[in-house]
């Protein structure tokens, strides 16, 4: 799939690095925001191309403000994700579409949902933290120490992630055996996308960080959208009891559970979470027409 590359002006003086990828043979009837994860750049899935090119399904997504070519935007909460992809949908006509996020990209999507209710037909939110302090979760209980040191930096402060961002060691065993397989195979494009966001500094993951742990300025039980959720039982990074009540606290949702993956290996599902999308968009379309 070609991806078209477009840097969106904005009103506040912002820039937003956008990409647009087409199936062949034109737009397919159905758009899907991908939200990336942290440290990532926003490029579209390359491992879900095949399925985007049958499914009919045209990829749009973006680098979040202060990775890749998006500017920075200070202080953004998790909320703020929707107004940037208002912005962008307008910019390339889309009245209504659907989104996917991953990771750190999971909230990022539940927030377009909330915010933006009559042009969301659907979400998937694939191993994705639920709000911190939320009313019954051990928001840690199960995080792999690397993970948890990092968040719990954030909660200190912009100093605080900062200073663990750029001393900290990457621990391979926050990762399942499923996970490496995966990251050696199929999603190996994921290790393309990471180096490029860790590249150009911490500022990105800085202010994702301190994004997941503030409040988020929406509740997920406003969503009314058709949510599914699809986690890894054994993720170590993002644990399964997140997607449990997320699901449990989202009206609209259904949950895919799968006891043997990790969280990356996890996307092994993520075409058949697409063929969900396009189950969604397609019966939007046939309760309008009748």
């Amino acid at each position: 799939m070609p991806v078209k590359e477009i840097d969106l002006p904005l009103s506040d003086g912002r820039v937003l690095h956008a990409y647009d990828a087409v199936p062949e043979g034109g737009a397919g009837r159905l758009a899907v925001v991908w939200h990336h994860g942290t440290p990532n750049i926003g490029a579209p899935p390359e491992p879900l191309f095949p399925a985007a090119e049958q499914l009919g399904i045209r990829w749009v997504s973006y680098d979040r403000p202060g990775y890749g070519g998006s500017s920075p935007r200070p202080a953004r909460d998790v909320a703020s994700a929707a107004a940037d992809v208002s912005d962008i949908a307008g910019a390339l006509g889309l009245a209504q579409f659907a989104v996917m996020g991953h990771s750190g990209g999971g909230p990022h999507a539940l927030a377009c949902a909330a915010l933006l209710p009559e042009r969301v037909i659907g979400v998937v939110c694939g191993s994705g933290l639920a709000p911190a302090g939320a009313e019954g979760l051990d928001w840690f209980a199960g995080m792999h120490p690397f993970g948890e040191a990092e968040l719990r930096a954030a909660i200190q402060g912009r100093a605080a992630i900062d200073a663990y961002l750029r001393s900290a060691e990457f621990q391979p065993d926050q990762f399942t055996p499923a996970d490496h397989a995966a990251l050696a195979g199929p999603w190996a494009w994921l290790g393309g996308v990471a180096g490029q966001a860790i590249e150009e500094g911490p500022g990105g993951a800085i202010d994702d960080n301190l994004a997941y742990v503030a409040p988020w300025g929406f509740e997920p039980g406003q969503i009314r959208t058709p949510v599914l959720y699809l986690q890894g039982g054994q993720d170590r990074i993002v644990p399964s009891s997140h997607a449990e009540w997320l699901a449990s606290h989202t009206p609209s949702a259904e949950l895919w559970m799968r006891p043997d993956d990790g969280h990356v290996s996890v996307l092994g599902s993520a075409g058949a979470a697409m063929a969900w999308l396009r189950e969604q968009a397609d019966r939007r379309g046939e309760d309008r027409g009748s």
